[in-house]
């Protein structure tokens, strides 16, 4: 039940951080909107420090709950849930432990999301927030400026900047304009109703180290219809701490991998390349371009081209084909099947999987052959190392005649 009055419900995951802690809950005790409009819950990760009595330290300046979960491991998706089911307020405000923030951050947040009949996901601005790209001297600033302040010293410093700024300027700050907005969610600073939380069934708590879950929920909204949307003014400020930077990277690739086996279509398949290429911001121009090709390929009918490259072949053999296009010859029906375009597969009644063919879900060498049709050439300028690495990995042999240089 809504408590009356309270509008938002900060939600703030926390493990052995008891100091960032004091900055965050600093920053939201000093919001000007009503204290009766907002409460803040802290979910502690199974903390061994001073963290409990921080927690403590604020609650004659906060409506503030804690909760505390065991020490299991990495469990942020688990927290944010536990936090969720506490919440008494319409919307749910994610922010991470660290992230320092101004006097109008939630009034901001709550502006954007409009009226009550909208469906927004709030895109927070994060300032500082370039893990491989530190603001020089920040650290030792945070804790002796107010946030707003650290913005007037450094507001013109491009390594303060999110490190989203780029992607924001090129949609002109309307993720609407954007083919994958989602992968722009991250929970350090963001906030979504309630309702649309709980409708996609919150964090997906399969996700225990660290990275992509807060993607992988964004995605889930984007599939609901909920419309995403940036707030530079809900912004926050990263505050500079130590990171497990080979941690991170293997949870981020291992976490990628979840996302794609949850998800298996040709944008998640493309974040799956990139990320274990240590690339990201190609995501949304790479994605385009193969809805483009998607249209241009819909009509190109390869049967012929598949049934020349695998007329030599025994009954017993094992076949798959990326891009199969609409129909393949009869001594294909048993064949693992591939192809980009979602339109085309109900044809074989659920027998063919979507994918490019840069990720499938076949195993190592169990087909004897890979036909890879003349459906890729639109892709295989940019993708050809991947398909042909993900043909051998799965296939003895790799035939792609609609592909041979001519």
């Amino acid at each position: 039940m809504v408590e009356t009055g309270r509008k938002a419900s900060v939600i703030v995951p926390t493990f052995n951080r008891a100091a960032l802690l004091v900055e965050t809950l600093r920053g939201l005790a000093r919001q000007n909107i009503n204290r009766s409009e907002f409460e803040v819950i802290v979910v502690d990760d199974g903390s061994t420090d001073k963290t409990a009595k921080v927690v403590e330290s604020f609650a004659q300046r906060l409506n503030i709950k804690y909760v505390f979960q065991e020490d299991k491991g990495f469990r942020v998706a688990a927290a944010r849930n536990a936090g969720a089911r506490l919440a008494a307020a319409d919307i749910l405000v994610f922010l991470d432990t660290g992230a320092m923030v101004g006097p109008d951050y939630l009034r901001h947040h709550l502006a954007a999301h409009g009226s009550s009949t909208e469906h927004r996901a709030v895109v927070g601005y994060a300032y500082a927030y370039r893990p491989e790209d530190p603001t020089a001297g920040l650290a030792q600033m945070c804790g002796r400026l107010l946030p707003e302040r650290l913005l007037d010293v450094y507001a013109h410093d491009p390594s303060f900047w999110d490190i989203r700024h780029g992607a924001f300027l090129r949609c002109g700050w309307d993720l609407s304009r954007l083919a994958v907005p989602w992968i722009l969610l991250w929970a350090t600073n963001c906030s979504v109703r309630a309702d649309d939380y709980w409708a996609v069934g919150g964090f997906d708590e399969d996700f225990q180290c660290w990275g992509v879950e807060d993607m992988e929920f964004g995605l889930r909204l984007f599939k609901h219809g909920v419309r995403f949307v940036v707030s530079h003014g809900g912004w926050a400020v990263e505050a500079p701490h130590e990171r497990d930077w080979d941690g991170n990277a293997e949870g981020n690739r291992h976490n990628i991998g979840q996302l794609l086996a949850k998800h298996r279509e040709p944008v998640t398949e493309i974040g799956w390349s990139l990320i274990n290429s240590d690339l990201y911001w190609p995501w949304e121009d790479d994605y385009r371009a193969l809805l483009k090709w998607t249209t241009e390929a819909r009509g190109m009918n390869v049967e012929d081209e598949i049934a020349s490259a695998v007329h030599d072949l025994g009954s017993g053999d094992r076949v798959a084909v990326f891009g199969c296009g609409s129909s393949v010859p009869g001594s294909l029906e048993q064949a693992k099947l591939f192809d980009f375009d979602a339109t085309l597969l109900p044809r074989y009644g659920g027998a063919a999987c979507q994918a490019i063919g840069l990720r499938t879900p076949l195993p190592d060498h169990s087909v004897d052959v890979v036909v890879l049709t003349s459906r890729l050439t639109g892709l295989w300028g940019r993708w050809n190392l991947q398909i042909l690495a993900e043909a051998r990995r799965v296939g003895r042999e790799v035939r792609a005649p609609g592909l041979e240089p001519r």
